[in-house]
């Protein structure tokens, strides 16, 4: 039997050389019409070459690190030798290995590094070697950066930024002559992967007009209000900014005060109405809750001078016009996600300074107002950046929102980025449906004048956080918010780190009741009663550090959900007959998700 299988494997092996050769030819042919996609733009002159800020400023930030280095010879020295000693024991290594001894790795990969998994990296010396090899050059180039000396702690953070998305390009389980498991796949499939991936490149290149627009999933297998965003409801307002959702009752009674969800502009709203099974919004629905929810516009040109303060009048303040006139209610209770509690925050600020008191109690799921440890993505909110990002902006009146994703994927590039370059462009593996990945890829643009605002007034100069930021006049203070808060933060966070969410806790004025979920900035918000993945930890008032608070909090299993609907129902516990969509004084404009969110970049 062992005779059977060890043949069979080595025909898998061998491959057919004439079916090879002929892939190989329509490999290249597939090439060149990549190329063609990528070049296109420039021959039409709809865009010009030019070499992205991003690089010119990673050119610039490593020569600050070199140089830094470089004014001490000794201690240059002394790191090159550091290097060369790691080398001379993975020659040795190697050496030993070859004459038949088993000596312990010199560098090991982190046991939660997905890349080299495959069992070859470790058997085979030759791939063995090569990754020990990049991971000591690697680490070494870290502590490079970690130990310059006389660099400013933003230089530095920025060059560790970019170092790690170099890092992960180089990797040489991204190539196809260094990833044993590719070269395995390339042999058995005679280099048919090689020519399904090729094709899909240049199709992906196309669609993103001359730039890569990573396949992450398959988008032929969701239709929005199909077998996505399907909770019933319907549209019962619209303006050239958003659409307001009225959710249908579930249930006879519902409570009295509604409720309102700002989702944030640069994505679509319905993370929170992936399926029926995920959907918060269904199970807010079901626990008596009559929700509505802001669906933005994807912005063009004609939304250019569309401000910071337009989202709050034209959003935010209309959907609370429109709640009254549908319900008779005068208050609510309000929902803000991401960069939608950043402008709810705002909202409540400019409300406090008006003495209007329409929104009773706030909930902020993974939102920032205080941007001093607001992580990686302040990589992309230097001066230069924003100065870069204006003048885009003024040409076109909007940020495509491929820059934004892009953005969100190199903040994870060895999870968001490499394995679907590997899986779908060398093992030419076409992607599974996935909703989340669908919804990812479901960009939004952004108006030039709104994120210019942003990128300015938060992540550079934190002015909202200071009490700085101005909006129609208005000098805005969160601690004159004196509403009860709950806010809500998740441990793995890459866009609005827990640490970030917990300071900004301490800026408000009323009781805040600091929830911190696990997981990242989806999962841990999106983690359904039904199927709960994650835990939550609660306890006590925010003060000192966030690790502190923790180690006195306590973790319970399961989705955080509940414990928030207690928290509201404490708010406002009076209950009423069920509101029926259309049922008040406005009439209904068709059915949920409504026609905004079906607008694509």
């Amino acid at each position: 039997m062992s005779t059977m299988l060890e043949n069979e494997k080595a025909q898998a092996s061998t491959p057919d050389f004439e079916e090879l050769s002929r892939n190989m030819a329509r490999f290249i042919e597939g090439a060149g019409k990549a190329a063609a996609a990528y070049f296109k733009p420039l021959e039409d002159q709809t865009a010009k070459p030019r070499l992205p800020t991003e690089t010119e400023e990673a050119i610039k930030i490593f020569g600050h690190i070199a140089e830094s280095w470089m004014s001490d010879p000794h201690k240059s020295m002394e790191a090159q030798g550091r290097l060369g000693v790691q080398f001379f024991e993975l020659w040795a290594s190697a050496l030993k290995r070859a004459q038949g001894e088993s000596p312990e790795p010199v560098a090991k990969p982190d046991p939660r590094d997905n890349r080299f998994q495959d069992p070859e990296w470790s058997a085979n010396p030759i791939f063995d070697f090569l990754k020990q090899a990049y991971l000591i050059i690697s680490r070494w180039a870290e502590e490079m950066v970690d130990g310059a000396e006389g660099i400013d702690e933003q230089t530095r953070h920025r060059a560790q930024f970019y170092l790690r998305q170099i890092s992960s390009a180089l990797s040489p389980s991204n190539f196809l002559l260094t990833n044993p498991e590719l070269i395995r796949e390339t042999f058995r499939q005679n280099g048919a992967n090689l020519v399904r991936g090729i094709t899909m490149l240049a199709e992906d290149i196309e669609a993103g007009a001359g730039e890569l627009r990573i396949r992450q999933s398959d988008p032929t297998g969701f239709k929005i209000g199909v077998n996505i965003a399907t909770t019933p409801g319907k549209v019962i307002f619209r303006n050239e900014l958003m659409e307001l959702i009225q959710y249908s009752p579930t249930t006879d009674e519902v409570l009295k005060r509604p409720l309102l969800i700002v989702p944030p502009w640069i994505n679509k709203f319905y993370i929170l109405d992936l399926n029926p099974e995920k959907s918060f919004i269904r199970w807010a629905v079901s626990q008596g809750l009559t929700v509505f929810c802001i669906s933005w516009v994807n912005p063009d040109a004609q939304h250019a001078d569309k401000s910071f303060e337009h989202y709050m009048h034209e959003g935010i303040f209309a959907a609370l016009d429109v709640i009254q006139e549908a319900t008779g209610e005068k208050k609510v209770t309000a929902i803000g996600y991401c960069v939608g509690g950043t402008l709810l925050a705002t909202t409540l600020a400019y409300m406090a300074a008006k003495r209007d008191k329409r929104i009773d109690s706030a909930t902020f799921f993974t939102a920032q107002v205080d941007f001093t440890f607001a992580g990686d993505l302040k990589v992309f909110a230097g001066e230069t950046q924003i100065k870069s990002l204006e003048a885009s902006m003024k040409m076109r009146g909007y940020l495509e929102g491929s820059q934004m994703a892009n953005a969100f994927n190199m903040l994870r590039p060895n999870d968001l980025i490499w394995p679907y370059v590997i899986n779908v462009y060398m093992k030419g593996h076409a992607p599974f449906p996935f909703d989340l990945l669908y919804w990812n890829s479901d960009s939004t643009r952004m108006p030039a004048a709104n994120h210019a605002f942003y990128l300015r007034n938060c992540y550079l100069e934190n002015k909202l956080a200071k009490g700085e930021m101005e909006v129609g006049g208005v000098k805005l203070g969160l601690k004159k918010i004196k509403i009860p808060i709950f806010n809500l933060a998740t441990k793995e966070d890459h866009i609005a780190p827990a640490r970030s969410v917990f300071v900004g806790s301490k800026m408000f004025g009323g009781p805040v009741e600091f929830v911190l979920a696990g997981s990242g900035h989806i999962a841990g918000v999106v983690n359904p009663v039904s199927k709960p993945k994650y835990q939550f930890w609660t306890g006590g008032p925010v003060e000192g550090e966030l690790a502190d608070w923790v180690q006195n909090a306590t973790e319970t299993p399961g989705t955080w959900w509940p414990y928030w609907l207690s928290w509201i129902k404490a708010q406002a516990p009076k209950m009423v007959p069920a509101r029926e969509p259309g049922g008040g004084k406005l009439p209904t404009l068709g059915n949920a998700p409504g026609t905004y969110v079906l607008m694509r970049s």
